[in-house]
Order: C-alpha cells, then sequence, then structure tokens
C-alpha cells in the first residue's frame, strides 16, 4: 500500500510544484512506484515540468466524475516506466471534485503503487481541502520569507485541526540562500524551527539548475546537470523512506539573524 505525501503551504509560488516532480522521480529512480496527483486544478503545471502535456488524454475531472477508471487517466513518464502522472484539467474548477472523490481515487491507486505525491494548490479553501483528503503525511513547503512563513504557520495550524499527527507533519526549506542569511538578510534554519515547529525534512538551496531544468520540463534527477542538487533531493528520499540520514550543514544555517527579533512575536506558540 502506498504512502500518500501532499505537498501544501499556503502561499504560491514556493516551488510546491517542482518540488514533487524532483522528489517523484528521485524516488521512482530507486526503483519505487511513485505516483505524482496535480490537485491544482485550472492551474495545471505538474504536466509542463514533468514534460509530459502532449500526452495528457484523460484527466483528475474525467476519473471523478466517472468518465474512466484512474488507471486509464495515468500518464507514464517517457524515460521511468514506474513513474506516473494523473494530471489536473485545466479549464474545470477546484468545486467540480470533492475531498471525498479524492480519497476514492487515491484508495484506488494505493495498491499499484509505493509512493504517492500530491501537488496542492496555493490557498486554503476547497482545493486545499481537496489535496490532502487523501493524505497520510504532508510536506509543508517554505521559503525562508516572512509571508511564506506566515502561511505555512497557518497550514500547519489547519492540517493539525484535520487530525494530522505532529509526526505526520514536515517540513522543506525551499530556496535557502546562505549568503543572505550570514549578511542577516534572510531567516535562518533554526529561526524557521523555531517559527513553525515542526521536523525538518530538507533544506534545498536556490539553485538556476533548477529554473532550467523546470524550463526544459526535464526534472533534476534526470540530467545530472548539478550533483549538489541531486545528493540533496536523494537526501530527502531517504528520510521519507525512513532512513535516519543527517540534513548537510548548507554553510552558516545555525547563524542567528536579525529579523528573528523583529519578527517572533507573528508567531503563535504550540
Amino acid at each position: 500500500m502506498a504512502k500518500v505525501y501532499v505537498l501544501t503551504s499556503g502561499k504560491g509560488g514556493v516551488g510546491k510544484t517542482t518540488l514533487a516532480a524532483n522528489l517523484g522521480t528521485a524516488m521512482a529512480l530507486k526503483g519505487e512506484r511513485v505516483a505524482l496527483i496535480d490537485a491544482d486544478i485550472g492551474l495545471k503545471n505538474l504536466d509542463v515540468v514533468m514534460g509530459l502535456e502532449n500526452r495528457i488524454v484523460y484527466t483528475l475531472i474525467d476519473v471523478a466524475n466517472g468518465k474512466v477508471h484512474v488507471f486509464d487517466a495515468l500518464v507514464r513518464h517517457k524515460q521511468l516506466k514506474n513513474l506516473s502522472l494523473l494530471p489536473a484539467s485545466q479549464i474545470a474548477t477546484k468545486e467540480m471534485i470533492s475531498p471525498d472523490d479524492m480519497k476514492r481515487i487515491i484508495g484506488e491507486m494505493k495498491e499499484r503503487f509505493d509512493y504517492i505525491f500530491v501537488d496542492c494548490p496555493a490557498g486554503i479553501e476547497r482545493g486545499f481541502r481537496n489535496a490532502v483528503a487523501g493524505a497520510d503525511e504532508a510536506l509543508i513547503v517554505t521559503t525562508p520569507e516572512l509571508p511564506a512563513i506566515t502561511d505555512a504557520d497557518r497550514v500547519i495550524g489547519l492540517l493539525e485541526n484535520m487530525g494530522f499527527e505532529d509526526d505526520k507533519i514536515h517540513l522543506i526549506v525551499n530556496r535557502f540562500k546562505a549568503h543572505m542569511v550570514r549578511n542577516g538578510d534572510m531567516l535562518n534554519i533554526d529561526d524557521i524551527k523555531s517559527a513553525l515547529s515542526i521536523e525538518v525534512m530538507g533544506i534545498v538551496p536556490d539553485s538556476e539548475e533548477v529554473i532550467i531544468s523546470t524550463n526544459k520540463g526535464v526534472p533534476l534527477s534526470l540530467n545530472g546537470a548539478d550533483g549538489r542538487m541531486n545528493k540533496i533531493l536523494d537526501g530527502i528520499v531517504r528520510r521519507l523512506e525512513g532512513e535516519d540520514v543527517p540534513i548537510p550543514n548548507l554553510n552558516d544555517l545555525a547563524e542567528k539573524n536579525s529579523l528573528w527579533n523583529v519578527i517572533k512575536s507573528l508567531f503563535r506558540h504550540r
């Protein structure tokens, strides 16, 4: 039975879709059977990031409406046959599918996959409820910026109210810039951990290679352009698999940041 992770954040533009594609690809390269679900109905992008936009015949909405079975809608990756995508529709709305639909669809998929990653839309309304409905655990994606962290804090509270235990909610810090931490212009990892009080599953540095690979529709794990990034992604998937893999120190992660004293009062204490 697959373990189901939802990648969510509250705030848009923090890199959920790119991370979903790269984590799914890295997991598939380890031999796991992996499915990606694009739950961002109306603004789908996961198919583009995966380079599969021209192979779509049916979408998540077609499955929810009973037009086709879920396994008829899945699109297999060109190179990795153990990696599949359930794409979203660009002409539908989030109200055309319900949390119960998502639970049913994911339940049908679980027996054929080892891992399922659900790419959650921005916001905390219907699309969010749909995306998290069938998930076992949540990966909160944030960047070291105040708006992203405050939104992540809000989403963590919502997940807790929905019954997610603390050990089922994990944090991935994306687009980390060590030189900005060193200059006191960006929150460091200790600051973010203090604000959100959840386990850090990975720290992903800012990288031009991510932009290049996204524009090409080829996940980093397949293009081999950045060895460090591949090692970081591999470390995250190994932690998801239960391995005790230390998180690399990306220089100055523990330095105290002067910004924190100004903004820490904005966060609730859990």
